[in-house]
């Protein structure tokens, strides 16, 4: 892709994705659905699968969802399907090297893939999404505003571009 449309579609992928996770939340998804909605490739069922991988996996605040929703668009593109299971061209370690391209990154960008730490590193602090008047305080503190989006932004632009760097758009 030329240097000018992938910029274009890095920047519509980051905003897609921000604006869904202000909009409705859940750091998976809304990254799945900006790459399904900048360069498709993500069907309903992969959307969907991702649903329980929020805040940390099941809210527990473990592996960052925008991380794993990112891993799951990126295998989505490149990934062991199920009729050819045993992998004999070893596709599956294509995909692990851009999941570990994308988790480098998280590793970089906040020192962690863990939703906690990430949290604490862009709010000052994690919060317990489980619980009610927790994820309250998340809210006011910007959680949903800005943070959270911004991982999400982060996320998809750099699974465009990993994407991109395969050959795979």
């Amino acid at each position: 892709m030329n240097p000018e449309d992938l910029a274009e579609h890095r920047r519509r992928a980051y905003e897609l994705a921000a604006n869904y996770e202000k909009e409705y939340g859940g750091c998976s998804q809304c990254v799945l659905a900006a790459i399904r909605d900048t360069i498709g490739g993500i069907s309903d069922d992969v959307f969907k699968s991702a649903t329980g991988l929020a805040g940390g996996v099941g809210l527990t605040g473990k592996t960052c969802g925008a991380l794993t929703g990112g891993v799951m668009a990126l295998s989505s593109f490149l990934g062991r399907e199920y009729n050819n299971f045993p992998d004999p061209e070893e596709i599956r370690f294509k995909s692990f090297k851009m999941a570990e391209k994308l988790q480098k990154i998280f590793e970089h960008e906040y020192n962690s893939s863990n939703c906690k730490e990430i949290q604490t590193k862009i709010m000052g602090r994690s919060y317990d999404l489980r619980n009610p008047d927790e994820r309250l305080n998340f809210l006011k503190a910007g959680g949903h505003e800005d943070k959270c989006p911004s991982v999400c932004g982060m996320a998809a632009a750099n699974v465009i571009a990993i994407l991109d760097e395969e050959g795979l758009i």
